[in-house]
């Protein structure tokens, strides 16, 4: 039996998602390798076996991540001790840069050779991250058309694979066959909530979201609303909204239909999104779906944000396009009065929404084509072959 190892990190649903692909296509090429992950139950679907369970450590912020402290370290404290014994012959990090960063600096301590797929979104905030990073990473595959460009403006080996979600991103329902299954007459518009993935996120946005619904059905008649809920949701996130969800409508609230397995359809068949910012946007985006985008941090995180941020839009859609197609609305702005004015403003205007619906599909335009996760494979078999990196310091690096 080989002895050829992969250590893979992947801290969050939609990352896991992605990384699972990855190893699904790896194991075709390379079926002999074992694929020891940090995840859940889709990477240990995939053929990966599963070291840690990475619910738990997906958190967003700065005082966030403190609270969240102690489960943190002891992940890391529990990876870099199968590292030492174990010894992989290649780490795959997927995004997640706060804990894999550290989780590289010890693979590279170990002469372990690191490749990246779904690059840490340091263009937007803490760009001096990349010198780090170029230390600590033998190759990049990243999925947004711009990074490419901004890695290799500092040196590093990186390509750009296309965005996974161009493969994953599909709905085998019409929207009449959804509109029938949850009962929404045809007549009526369709608005669907996408509050978040994460149980932060959803804390936070949940409430806002449901005082705007409860805004927009007093001020317009024909309006309905699904909420969809996120792939590989956790369970306690999942039980809050339905206990929310339930106790608002139980109170007089309008009727909000609770989307399971289906969020793809969801939106494909809703005339408007209202969604939290994060890779269901760009989700919405492959499916035309015109959308308002929000987001809500806590208040400190957002103040320090705002002097490290540099960028000039929040939602990947509008990063893309390199101008505002969809709208943003973000912390105090983001308020009932101005999502449900701003929703029932584009409910109204066809022509408004038809405009969106064309900068959507500029935007998804530049995604490249399907197949990142097989190009991404490839790239990471080639490194294990020793025809890319393998077991070579990072460019600029010498072994010390």
């Amino acid at each position: 039996m080989s002895s050829e190892k992969i250590l893979l990190v992947a801290g969050e649903a939609s990352g896991e998602q992605h990384a699972s692909d990855l190893v699904k296509h790896l194991r075709r090429i390379r079926p002999e390798t074992r694929v020891y992950a940090v995840g859940g139950e889709k990477l240990r679907q995939a053929g990966a076996e599963i070291l840690l369970r990475s619910s738990g450590l997906s958190v967003v912020g700065l005082f966030e991540v403190l609270n969240h402290l102690g489960p943190i370290l002891g992940a890391y404290k529990r990876l870099t001790n199968w590292m030492e014994t174990h010894r992989p012959s290649l780490l795959v990090l997927v995004d997640f840069p706060e804990f894999n960063l550290l989780v590289a600096r010890k693979a590279r301590a170990l002469n372990i050779p690191v490749f990246y797929y779904i690059s840490p979104q340091i263009w937007a905030w803490r760009q001096g991250r990349v010198k780090r990073i170029k230390k600590l990473v033998n190759k990049m595959a990243v999925i947004l058309p711009f990074e490419k460009t901004f890695y290799q403006q500092h040196g590093m080996d990186v390509e750009f694979v296309g965005h996974p979600l161009l493969d994953s991103v599909k709905t085998c329902h019409s929207r009449e066959k959804f509109l029938a299954k949850y009962h929404i007459p045809t007549s009526e518009r369709l608005i669907c909530l996408l509050p978040g993935s994460r149980t932060g996120e959803i804390k936070r946005h949940l409430e806002l979201f449901l005082d705007t619904v409860r805004l927009i059905a007093a001020r317009a008649s024909g309006v309905s609303f699904c909420l969809a809920m996120a792939p590989g949701l956790q369970e306690k996130a999942s039980c809050f909204i339905e206990k929310e969800a339930g106790k608002f409508m139980a109170e007089g609230g309008p009727l909000i239909r609770l989307v399971k397995g289906e969020a793809h359809a969801a939106m494909a068949a809703s005339d408007l999104a209202i969604a939290a910012s994060g890779t269901v946007t760009l989700e919405a985006a492959i499916l035309q779906t015109p959308m308002i985008v929000t987001y809500r941090i806590s208040p400190m995180t957002y103040w320090i944000g705002r002097r490290l941020v540099k960028v000039k839009w929040i939602s990947l859609v509008n990063l893309i396009a390199g101008r505002q197609i969809v709208p943003e609305v973000i912390q105090e702005h983001a308020n009932p009065g101005e999502l449900s004015a701003l929703a029932l403003a584009l409910l109204e205007d066809d022509a408004a929404r038809s405009r969106m619906v064309d900068g959507l599909k500029e935007a998804v335009g530049l995604l490249g084509r399907p197949g990142a996760a097989a190009r991404a494979a490839s790239m990471a078999a080639s490194m294990l072959a020793g025809q890319g990196l393998t077991r070579q310091a990072p460019a600029g690096v010498q072994g010390r």
